[in-house]
């Protein structure tokens, strides 16, 4: 997602540039101990005379612990005029005792054994104050968008509103007959009702995060791009908006062929990319990506921003992290796979530019903020970590360490993730197993420096040309006040026989470090440049001697 808890707006993907933030919403983030909700079904009734909610969720679920006596569902309840109200609770189709309090809605569980499935039918109703985001699009015409990044969900469905908790989801959305519906995974059903209603029922075969359970409702036009690989392909935008808006999300496909076959599988029954009123420049919700309405209306190229929505198909969605502090397994994943996609479509400078502007957000980010590692366990509200770190710094990671284990053995790496993990959850002690497997090499070091360490180093450096036996001598010298960090090096040797550098790679493992260079083959050495190809996370001064 192109994200901040207000909005992001995408101009490159390593350029993302923060519009403000919306005021925060810290519910609770945590999981729910004793169940694992196997699947939702939701059945809504959608309104033009009111903003109010009709709901009916079916939560089917698996007791985890034979101590539990109630299972606890997050759901915001009445607060002034907006908020849930529950009405009634049955339990495997019998009433059920139930309390709605502090946000929460206690179900009684009289007889729980450990591997019991239950399901409950919770009714209720009310106008929600987030989540589903009820109003007028630019246009002002009416619409209906699901919208739960990071944990809104609970303000219009009851649920366990945490990414470790993965269910399959249905959703029966019953409104007035001149909007179409987009939801997560497969049409099943589009059924014309009396008093001009339509209900449209959508279902998914894959376990999704609530983070990523939407549905959209609108007036919308919608486009068949076309289908790769059986994955049919859409576009929906509003019908003022189809010119430009076909023409943005219309890339998708050419997104699709680049990743599926580096990373496996796309995974859910379609690739729908929605026009919508989203608070973020793009919501990778699972199946049926949402992208602000302004986005898709600019006239600029949304090009990366689609590729990077895309990208979370797999890693954020279908990979999910075990918990929040690991959001760069989603967020750095898609960033840095955007920027794998340029290079493809544009060459290698587009990737190595988009690289260092990124290096510069790191930076800035690292000086204003010493003391933040990329894995923050310090936040009480998810949305504080959306800082350049899970996005910027998750992608340097992922591009330090493609350098350090080779091309080839990055990308089996990634489908060795994508394949252990699909459809479940992973951390970063997950993603490191996989990348030592794969590689052969103990990885402990670098993930302890780069994803628990704040900040990056600084290396002063000089260089020294002796024209006589052609060598170059390179001093080194790490400068920042923390001890010093492990580092792979490139240093590019420039003859005055063309502008291809000669590249030497060394490994610094201690504050300082003098290497020198027998070059005499090449030719007269007219500069020596550090990191020219911008593979390393640090600053740094080098000249002549």
């Amino acid at each position: 997602m192109s994200r901040c808890s207000l909005g992001y707006r995408l101009v490159t993907v390593l350029t993302l540039l923060l519009l403000g933030c919306g005021p925060s919403q810290a519910h609770q983030a945590a999981p729910h101990p004793g169940i694992d909700v196997l699947h939702y079904t939701f059945q809504l009734t959608l309104s033009d005379a009111s903003d109010r909610v009709r709901g009916e969720a079916t939560v089917r679920l698996r007791v985890e612990s034979d101590t539990l006596t109630a299972a606890r569902l997050d759901l915001i309840g009445v607060d002034g005029g907006t908020g849930m109200r529950v009405s009634s609770v049955t339990k495997d189709g019998a009433p059920a005792d139930f309390s709605q309090s502090n946000n929460h809605v206690h179900i009684a569980l009289e007889d729980a054994s450990v591997g019991a499935e239950h399901t409950f039918v919770v009714a209720y109703e009310g106008i929600p104050a987030d989540g589903l985001i009820i109003g007028e699009n630019q246009h002002g015409d009416r619409t209906f968008f699901g919208d739960n990044w990071p944990n809104r969900a609970r303000h219009w469905l009851p649920t366990v509103d945490h990414p470790s908790d993965k269910a399959t989801v249905e959703w029966i959305v019953t409104a007035p007959s001149r909007y179409e519906v987009v939801a997560n995974g497969a049409l099943v059903e589009e059924t014309d009702l009396a008093d001009d209603q339509r209900r449209t029922h959508w279902r998914t075969t894959e376990p999704l995060p609530t983070k990523v359970m939407v549905i959209g409702v609108a007036d919308f036009a919608v486009q068949d791009v076309g289908t790769y690989d059986d994955t049919p392909i859409q576009s929906w935008v509003y019908p003022e908006d189809t010119a430009r808006g076909f023409r943005d999300l219309g890339q998708a496909e050419r997104v699709l062929r680049f990743f599926e076959p580096r990373l496996g599988n796309y995974p859910y029954a379609k690739l729908a990319n929605v026009q919508s009123t989203t608070r973020y420049g793009g919501m990778e919700n699972a199946s049926a990506i949402f992208y602000s309405e302004s986005a898709v209306a600019d006239r600029e190229n949304d090009e990366p921003l689609v590729a990077h929505e895309i990208a979370h198909q797999w890693y954020g969605n279908t990979v999910t992290e075990t918990d929040w502090p690991h959001l760069w397994l989603s967020e750095g994943f898609a960033t840095y796979l955007t920027q794998l996609y340029l290079e493809d479509a544009y060459g290698r400078e587009r990737r190595r530019m988009g690289m260092r502007n990124a290096r510069r957000r790191v930076v800035q980010f690292a000086e204003a903020n010493p003391t933040e590692p990329l894995v923050d366990t310090t936040y009480t509200d998810p949305t504080e970590l959306l800082t350049t770190n899970p996005y910027q710094k998750g992608a340097w990671v992922l591009h330090m360490l493609r350098h350090q284990v080779g091309d080839s053995t990055f990308w089996d790496g990634l489908r060795d993730y994508y394949a252990t993990f699909r459809q479940q959850n992973a951390s970063t002690d997950d993603f490191q197993q996989v990348m030592e497997d794969a590689s052969g090499q103990s990885l402990g070091w670098f993930f302890e420096q780069w994803t628990r360490r704040p900040g990056q180093p600084h290396v002063d450096g000089t260089w020294r040309y002796d024209e006589a036996s052609g060598t170059v001598t390179v001093s080194l010298r790490q400068t920042q006040d923390a001890a010093p960090f492990r580092l792979r090096l490139d240093l590019g040797f420039y003859p005055d026989t063309g502008p291809t550098p000669i590249l030497r790679t060394i490994q610094m493992d201690e504050r300082t470090h003098a290497v020198t260079f027998a070059l005499k083959d090449a030719g007269r050495i007219t500069d020596v440049q550090l990191d020219p190809h911008a593979w390393t996370l640090m600053t740094s001064t080098f000249e002549r001697e």
